[in-house]
């Protein structure tokens, strides 16, 4: 079944809800002078277990639902939001969003049913997946596997979570767009001790499919192993030196760093609003002619990756450095109109209760076309970073960080 129907079937008729009563509230808005308008439902069951000692520590599940009813005019925005999805109380709060304007206009939207255009993940539920007494026994295998491994371990905690979400979209084009998102995760953290000390590691991962990933691959074995390695490591690291050094990201966790430092600064609000230190700068070198960074929504069952955002624009792999060179921002619907430039399929919200904002999907620096040894020939001494333990909160238009006490 297509994704707009499963997602109407679980949101709108518990509701009592019909296309057309999504349209009254949509032209409600419209009677007002707005430059845009949507209504944004949304569904998310969630889920959590922890595993220490052997055991089940904790165990949650909850639902969120509900609506955000929102028109904007140049750049002032309306917004109201309402944990009750029903008809009288959507349109109320249309009624509150169009205080933003005086002015009335004529103009109405009819409701077209868009089929979704990508589908970089399956409509699936992973929450049912596995019986609960399978999540269990996946969890406990990894306890025993990983404790397996050293005499030095002393505790491993394992977390398993997964949420599933639906999503629709209706706006003042007349457009009416679904998805419907699952996610999980795995991490496996490790405490070792030796000779009086003691130390942790941790590893973990997920993505948009279901549990049964970390069944059929053996990833939370993986997770427990590397999670061991980096445990041991640091019962026999030294105290690293104090003061600005070189630093060398290794592939993978560690691109938090790009995340932070160079993402952040590169979303469309920032840069509007001139905050960012890459504003008015499209066009500059920015960075070394090997450095090419995209925001990729399109991986398939990544974790980032979308089919729509969150105001229904299909996401796309935009490019924002290339060869050095700053190319654009990650927009919006709002940003991008103000800036005169096309949405990228960017906007994402907290949830029903939050406005859109551009936001990253996947950062990714890409491969460049040379190798190792000719990047290190400059350096005389640096220290290679290659997980994320030793990333910390970045200021988004200030490029440093504070490394841990001891290499990971």
């Amino acid at each position: 079944m297509e994704s707009l129907a499963l997602v109407k079937r679980a949101v709108l008729e518990p509701a009592g809800l019909q296309d057309s009563d999504i349209e009254n509230i949509i032209n409600n808005l419209l009677s007002a002078k707005v430059d845009a308008a949507d209504i944004y439902f949304q569904s998310s069951h969630y889920e959590s277990w922890v595993l220490e000692s052997g055991i089940i520590k904790e165990g949650s599940h909850s639902i969120e639902q509900g609506a955000g009813v929102r028109a904007v005019f140049g750049e002032k925005t309306g917004f109201a939001y309402s944990d009750q999805i029903d008809s009288a109380v959507l349109m109320s709060a249309a009624n509150n969003v169009k205080a933003i304007v005086r002015q009335n206009q004529q103009h109405t939207a009819q409701l077209t049913a868009l089929p979704s255009r990508a589908h970089y993940y399956p409509a699936i539920n992973p929450l049912k997946s596995l019986e609960d007494q399978d999540k269990i026994a996946l969890m406990q295998n990894i306890d025993r596997e990983t404790r397996k491994l050293d005499s030095r371990i002393e505790e491993v905690i394992i977390s398993l979570s997964g949420s599933y979400e639906y999503i629709l979209v209706a706006n003042q084009d007349g457009a009416l767009i679904a998805d419907i998102r699952p996610l999980v995760r795995l991490n496996v953290s490790v405490i070792a001790s030796a000779d009086g000390r003691r130390e942790q590691g941790s590893m973990g991962g997920g993505g948009r499919y279901d549990y049964r990933q970390f069944l059929d691959r053996e990833i939370g074995l993986d997770y427990g192993r590397e999670a061991v390695r980096q445990a041991l490591v640091n019962l026999d690291a030294k105290e690293a030196p104090a003061g600005n050094m070189i630093v060398v990201l290794g592939s993978g966790w560690p691109g938090i760093l790009l995340h932070e430092a160079i993402g952040h600064g590169l979303e469309g609000d920032f840069n509007r609003k001139g905050t960012s230190a890459f504003s008015g700068r499209v066009g500059e070198r920015i960075g070394s002619s090997l450095c090419t960074v995209v925001d990729d929504g399109t991986l398939p069952g990544r974790r980032g990756s979308l089919n729509i955002d969150d105001e229904g624009t299909a996401t796309e792999c935009t490019t924002l450095i290339e060869n050095g060179i700053l190319k654009g921002y990650m927009q919006d619907k709002l940003n991008a109109r103000l800036m005169g430039v096309k949405p990228t399929g960017n906007g994402r919200r907290e949830s029903y209760a939050h406005l859109p904002m551009p936001r990253m999907t996947t950062l990714t620096c890409c491969r460049a076309n040379t190798n190792r040894k000719k990047l290190s020939a400059p350096l005389k001494k640096a220290y290679m970073l290659k997980t994320s333990a030793a990333a910390k909160w970045i200021l988004p238009p200030v490029s440093s960080f504070s490394p841990p006490a001891k290499p990971i």
